[in-house]
């Protein structure tokens, strides 16, 4: 299914509007623990999402706090494709649901437990945090590989269903942290910076996929297909990390030339040729004559999977990373794609634990490096 501009932009405006009718009351919160100096509301407002395409703003009261939960002021949150597909068909059957993953905020009340956050750094009121997936341990998997957590269950603040707290997505005025959660404390990023924590986890992570090939090194010829948020900040983490020869694959102008602007070197729009032959030959040429070393593909549709193969050159390699939700069955032909080839595929799903704290990294990195 297709996710464009036009399904974020309905969901922000959707937002926006139900918020703008709604008032928040100045009464004391009545939890316990600490607090922040300032007055905090008796109850918060939560964009729910009560059926596809629609968004109600509610009034609920915010949960006395306990020892080991933190509440947290809503800052800012972005507009996950995650979000989009939930928006237009529940793809999770998560209706009714607060949404919103991206998020990030202040703390302004925690309980008396509450010292340190995920990573060992200390926590305090006014201290500025995002949240990552909750992971549930599966012993069938982490018995081989304790890097493996992410592909077993997990809940995540902005895809829980709905319950008693309410306050579970940072499409809302505030977000309560449940003890037991991962936090982590962000306070020396701001606030764009704190937004793109965890898509850009999910290419960090990708990124960290890829390496295990020992294919993406710095002088690899590096293709990305797909220039939406995704694709443009992988082509981001791949300059950050000193690949400097990378073309971008899309169908949109305008997104092409921002990911010029992210560090791609060339790239090709796929509107411009008929057939994949054509396609895989501008590619090559974009390579000087050479097929890619390594791609990145990360669109959801199974036709730019079934193309991607051509891009590659024998014994490169191939990061799957655009099928978060089932968009279909790609065609592919495993002898000519794969097994001739030698092509190096791995799959990518999200990030891990240890995938955060790279990506704090990361982009205090592109920043230094002045991109966008």
């Amino acid at each position: 299914m297709a996710v464009n501009e036009q399904d974020v932009e309905k969901i922000v405006r959707q937002i926006l509007n139900e918020m703008g009718g709604s008032s928040a009351q100045a009464a004391p919160y009545a939890g316990t623990g600490s607090t922040a100096g300032g007055q905090i509301p008796k109850t918060a407002h939560v964009a729910v999402l009560v059926d596809k395409e629609r968004f109600e703003v509610k009034e609920y009261p915010i949960p006395p706090l306990g020892d080991d939960d933190i509440l947290v002021r809503v800052e800012g949150c972005g507009v996950c494709g995650t979000d989009a597909h939930e928006f237009k068909r529940d793809p999770f059957g998560l209706i009714p649901v607060a949404l919103g993953h991206e998020g990030t905020g202040e703390i302004v009340a925690m309980g008396k437990n509450v010292k340190k956050d995920s990573a060992g750094k200390d926590l305090h009121i006014g201290d500025k945090v995002v949240t990552c997936m909750i992971f549930r341990d599966n012993p069938e998997i982490t018995m081989f590989d304790l890097n493996k957590q992410n592909v077993g269950d997990a809940d995540v603040y902005g895809l829980l269903p709905d319950d008693d707290y309410h306050l579970n997505g940072w499409f809302s005025d505030y977000i309560f942290i449940r003890g037991g959660s991962t936090i982590f404390n962000v306070s020396d990023l701001d606030l764009d910076s704190r937004i793109l924590i965890e898509p850009s986890a999910v290419l960090v992570h990708a990124v960290e996929r890829a390496k295990t090939t020992g294919i993406l090194k710095f002088n690899a010829r590096v293709a990305v297909q797909g220039c939406g948020p995704i694709g443009l900040l992988c082509i981001a983490v791949l300059r950050t990390m000193g690949i400097e020869n990378i073309t971008a694959v899309d169908g949109n102008a305008q997104r092409l030339e921002f990911a010029k602007r992210l560090g791609a070197n060339r790239t090709v729009n796929f509107n411009d040729f008929q057939g994949i032959e054509a396609l895989t030959k501008a590619v090559e040429d974009s390579f000087g004559g050479h097929l890619a070393d390594f791609a990145f593909q990360c669109t959801g549709n199974p036709k730019a999977h079934s193309n991607i193969y051509k891009f590659i050159r024998n014994g490169g390699g191939l990061c799957e990373l655009g099928f978060f939700v089932n968009g279909g069955d790609a065609q592919i032909n495993p002898h000519f794609d794969l097994c001739s080839k030698e092509i190096n595929l791995v799959g990518s799903w999200v990030y891990t634990l240890r995938d955060y704290g790279t990506t704090f990294d990361f982009l205090k990195r592109a920043k230094g490096i002045g991109l966008p």
